[in-house]
C-alpha cells in the first residue's frame, strides 16, 4: 500500500508542476512556428585550423605546440612513429600491448598504486597504448597540473620497474580475453580476415595468440621498451591553455634526463600473398543466430595519390548510414543492422573491407547484395550528382569538429606527423575532395575492388549456411578453423 500511495503522490505532485508551465503555454498563445515547411539546414561551420609551432629537444624527440586558451586544459601526446609492426618479433605478437600495458605498473620509485594514486590526485590519467603502426602515451590535464604530470611521465618512461608479478596477472588477464574473443565472430572474422590476406609472414596478418602471450618474458618486455620507447622517433603533441616559448621550456626540463636514442623506422613491407580467384573462406560457429562477413583485399598505402577519390567512392559505398550498401541491405532487405565498408590506409598495402553481421537464414542473399553493390561501383550503377554531393559534404562538414577538443585538436596536429602529410592538409582538404569527378570514382572502384579475386570471409553456422552458398554460385568454398587455417576436407 505504501508504494501505491508513494507514486500517486509523485504523479500529483508532478501534475501541480505541470500547471504553470501549461498555464504560460496557453497565455503565449498558438505556435508562430510554420510546421507545413521542412526547416532549412544551417550554414555549414567554418573550418579553423590552429596555428603550432615545433622545436626538437636536446634527445632528438620533436615537440609541437600549438595554444588553445578557451578552457584551462592541456593535452599531451608522445606519439611514436611506428609500432608493433615494426617492433615485435613476430614469434611474440601481444608484446607490444604487454608492455604498454605494464608501463603503469610501477617505476623505481613508486608501486603501480602509488602511481595511481600520484595521478589520480593531479586529476589525470596516463594512457599508454602501442598500435600496428604508431604508439602513443598521453595525457589530459588542467593547466596548473600539466609540469607534476609531466614529471610523473618522464618516470614512468625512464625508470619502469616492469614487476614480474604484474606480468603474470596481466598475462592472466590477456589469455581470458583471447578465450572469450574466441567466442566472438567478429573477433574471429576479423583475425581470420586479416589472415587470408596477408598471410602470417607479414605483420598485418600476425594477431596474439595463447602461444604468443605464454611465450613473452620480463626480459621481452624490457627489451621492447629500451628499443621502442627512445626519442628517436617521438613527436610529442601538446595542445591547451600554454604559451609555446614557456611550456617548451618545462618540457625539456621535465624529459632532460631521457636518455638521446633511436631512429625514425623503416616501414618496408614483404610482398603480399600473390592474387587468386575469388575464393569463400568460411569458418563455422554452430548455431550462431548471425554470419558475420568480411569480404575484401589488399589496398593501397596511405600515401596513394588516389586517396580523396577512394574518400568519396568508398563514403557513398559504405562510408555513410545512408551509403548503398547500408541503405539496401539493412534498410531495405532487413539482412542486417548495419553493414559498411572501409579503407585501413597503413603505411603499407591496408586493406579494403566491407561487411558485417548478417541474419543466417539471409547469408546467401546478402552476399549476392554486396557483391552487386561491389560491382555497381564499377560503373554499373552510375554515381549520381545527390550520391557525390552528399558524400562530399559529409567529409567536408565533418572536419570542423576535428579541431572541437584539446584532444581532437592534438590528434589531428599528430597524424599530420606520423603520416608525413603536407603541412597545409587541413586547408587543402575541401578543394581536394571537390576535385574529385564522376569518372575519379569508377577508376579507383575499378583498380582498388577487383571483383575477380576477393576474398569472403564469412564466420557462421556451416550446417545452415553452406549449401545456401554453394548455390549461388559465386566462388568456391574453403574451411577454415578459428585462426585461420584450413581445415583438411573440410572436416573440423
Amino acid at each position: 500500500m505504501t508504494s501505491i500511495r508513494t507514486r500517486a503522490l509523485a504523479l500529483a505532485s508532478a501534475a501541480l508542476l505541470a500547471l504553470p508551465a501549461a498555464t504560460a503555454l496557453a497565455q503565449a498563445g498558438p505556435s508562430k512556428f510554420d510546421r507545413t515547411k521542412p526547416p532549412q539546414p544551417t550554414a555549414p561551420r567554418a573550418l579553423h585550423v590552429p596555428a603550432w609551432t615545433q622545436n626538437r629537444l636536446a634527445n632528438g624527440a620533436l615537440v609541437v605546440i600549438s595554444p588553445k586558451h578557451d578552457l584551462p586544459l592541456v593535452s599531451v601526446t608522445v606519439n611514436w612513429v611506428g609500432g608493433a609492426d615494426q617492433y615485435e618479433p613476430a614469434d611474440r605478437s601481444g608484446l607490444a600491448d604487454m608492455t604498454a600495458q605494464m608501463m603503469s605498473e610501477g617505476t623505481a620509485t613508486r608501486t603501480g598504486d602509488q602511481l595511481s594514486d600520484d595521478l589520480e590526485l593531479l586529476g589525470t590519467t596516463v594512457n599508454v597504448r602501442v598500435a600496428g603502426e604508431t604508439g602513443a602515451m598521453s595525457f589530459l590535464a588542467t593547466a596548473d597540473k600539466v609540469a607534476p604530470v609531466l614529471d610523473i611521465v618522464a618516470d614512468m618512461l625512464e625508470h619502469p620497474s616492469f614487476p614480474d608479478s604484474a606480468l603474470e596477472r596481466l598475462r592472466a588477464r590477456t589469455l581470458v580475453n583471447l578465450v572469450q574473443l574466441r567466442d566472438q565472430p567478429t573477433a574471429i572474422a576479423g583475425n581470420v580476415f586479416a589472415r587470408v590476406l596477408y598471410g602470417d609472414g607479414h605483420p598485418y596478418g600476425r594477431f596474439a595468440t595463447e602461444a604468443s602471450v605464454r611465450a613473452i618474458t620480463r626480459q621481452d618486455v624490457v627489451a621492447f621498451h629500451d628499443r621502442y620507447f627512445t626519442p628517436g622517433h617521438a613527436v610529442i603533441t601538446v595542445v591547451g591553455d600554454v604559451e609555446p616559448a614557456t611550456f617548451l621550456k618545462t618540457v625539456e626540463r621535465a624529459l632532460a634526463a631521457w636518455p638521446a636514442g633511436g631512429a625514425m623506422p623503416s616501414f618496408d613491407y614483404p610482398p603480399v600473398p600473390p592474387a587468386h580467384p575469388t575464393t569463400i573462406y568460411l569458418v563455422d560457429k554452430p548455431k550462431a543466430p548471425q554470419s558475420v562477413f568480411a569480404i575484401g583485399l589488399p589496398g593501397p598505402p596511405r600515401d596513394t595519390p588516389d586517396y580523396y577519390a577512394l574518400q568519396v567512392m568508398n563514403t557513398i559505398l559504405g562510408g555513410l548510414f545512408q551509403s548503398r550498401l547500408n541503405h539496401d541491405i539493412r534498410e531495405v532487405k532487413g539482412y542486417s543492422y548495419g553493414v559498411g565498408s572501409r579503407f585501413a590506409y597503413g603505411k603499407g598495402p591496408g586493406s579494403f573491407y566491407a561487411g558485417g553481421s548478417i541474419v543466417t537464414a539471409k547469408t546467401d542473399s546478402a552476399l549476392i547484395a554486396f557483391l552487386a553493390h561491389l560491382k555497381g561501383t564499377q560503373g554499373s550503377e552510375p554515381f549520381t550528382d545527390d550520391e557525390m554531393a552528399q558524400g562530399k559534404a559529409s567529409l567536408i562538414q565533418s572536419l570542423p569538429q576535428t579541431f572541437a577538443s584539446v584532444g581532437a585538436t592534438s590528434a589531428a596536429i599528430s597524424g599530420l606527423y606520423l603520416q608525413v602529410l603536407p603541412q597545409d592538409y587541413y586547408q587543402r582538404f575541401a578543394e581536394r575532395v571537390n576535385a574529385v569527378t564522376k569518372d575519379d570514382l569508377v577508376r579507383v572502384a575499378r583498380k582498388y575492388i577487383d571483383l575477380d579475386h576477393l576474398d569472403i570471409v564469412i564466420v557462421g553456422d556451416r550446417a545452415t549456411i553452406e549449401e545456401p552458398l554453394k548455390a549461388t554460385g559465386i566462388a568456391p568454398i574453403v574451411h577454415l578453423d578459428l585462426d585461420g587455417n584450413p581445415i583438411p576436407n573440410g572436416t573440423p
